[in-house]
């Protein structure tokens, strides 16, 4: 049971603090005891400090002519997994509170983890260089891509917010302390590297505070009262759909361009993987807390983050019995990447 909680701290921690919210609002909400309208931002500057500092570009070095797998997994991610979520939308946008409706598109435009993916994809005996590669560059082409598709969506949905202020946000809470990470990493990449589980459980602590902060404003702004616990069952159905339609989405395509087991083992882990690492900070600097609808637009990426973790945790373990030459998996190590918070 220890060493269960020690590996798992973090997805059964997210319950708590939303717990703590709902009896202490007042501590993480706008103006309260902890400023959290500006605690929050330092949050997200040193999450992304902390990604710089331990990201390793020099990946990107390596693997670049497999074109084919990674025009898929970064089409996938970018191109395919939001028309995805704009069909969804379509079909059953209607049926959700508008706040909702904006999450699960912004849930569609997040680039992939950034360790689970190539984690799993070593469990299952894939194409590791693969995965990283692809883990490096969709958080980089995230850094754009996912603002600037935020904002489109937020204008189609009439939820109008100037680009200029959401850019300006972006560039100073993620791009500027990546880049400083980037810079001291150059240096440091040696005592870096040791300590990179530090690193990451400091980030899981501050997406923590920013969570817990998310939904003490909720209480306060009376968010549940007025859609009701109904929500969180559309919510959890929405993400089940969303989840399994673009994982076999993601199977077929790698069937379809041929690709070999350890590629597609690679489109399948990083395809529709979505990072709650990096998305809930983004989420901090493109809406802000102060959104009345804030709480709502990080629930979906709140239930895909455990979904993903447990049945692609499962999958990896099929995938490494059905392959000798597999990286052995030890009994009940499908719950091994919840330790990788992104």
């Amino acid at each position: 049971m220890k060493s269960f909680v020690l590996r798992n701290w973090f997805v059964l921690s997210l319950p708590v603090v939303v717990l703590l919210a709902f009896l202490i609002p007042d501590a993480g909400a706008k103006n309260g005891w902890l400023q959290s309208q500006i605690t929050t931002k330092f949050g997200v500057a040193l999450i992304f400090l902390f990604q710089g500092l331990t990201i390793p570009t020099s990946a990107l070095h390596h693997g670049l002519k497999n074109w084919r797998l990674h025009l898929l997994v970064q089409g996938f991610i970018f191109v395919l997994f939001p028309a995805l979520g704009m069909i969804f939308d379509a079909v059953a946008g209607s049926y959700l509170p508008p706040d909702l409706r904006i999450g699960f598109l912004y849930l569609c435009v997040l680039p992939s983890t950034i360790s689970t993916s190539p984690v799993l994809t070593t469990m299952a005996g894939g194409n590791t260089v693969g995965a990283v590669f692809n883990a490096v560059l969709s958080n980089l082409l995230g850094m754009v891509l996912t603002p600037l598709w935020s904002a489109w969506l937020m204008h189609a949905s009439g939820q109008n917010r100037p680009l200029g202020p959401v850019l300006q946000e972006v560039a100073l809470y993620l791009l500027l302390p990546l880049a400083i990470g980037q810079i001291i990493r150059q240096k440091y990449a040696r005592w870096i590297d040791p300590r990179k589980k530090r690193f990451g459980n400091s980030s899981s602590a501050l997406i923590l505070f920013i969570v817990f902060a998310a939904f003490c404003n909720s209480v306060k702004t009376e968010v549940w009262q007025k859609y009701g616990w109904g929500v969180t069952l559309k919510t959890a159905g929405g993400v089940v759909i969303l989840f399994f339609l673009a994982t076999a989405l993601a199977d077929g395509l790698a069937i379809l361009l041929r690709l070999g087991r350890g590629d597609k083992i690679v489109a399948v882990f990083s395809s529709p993987h979505k990072t709650l690492a990096s998305g809930v900070p983004m989420a901090e600097a493109i809406f802000g807390q102060s959104h009345p609808g804030f709480t709502l637009i990080l629930l979906p990426l709140m239930f895909y983050h455990p979904l993903q973790l447990f049945v692609c945790g499962l999958i990896a373990d099929r995938y490494a019995r059905s392959n000798p030459h597999a990286h052995a998996v030890p009994s009940g190590s499908a719950s091994k990447p919840a330790r990788a918070i992104n």
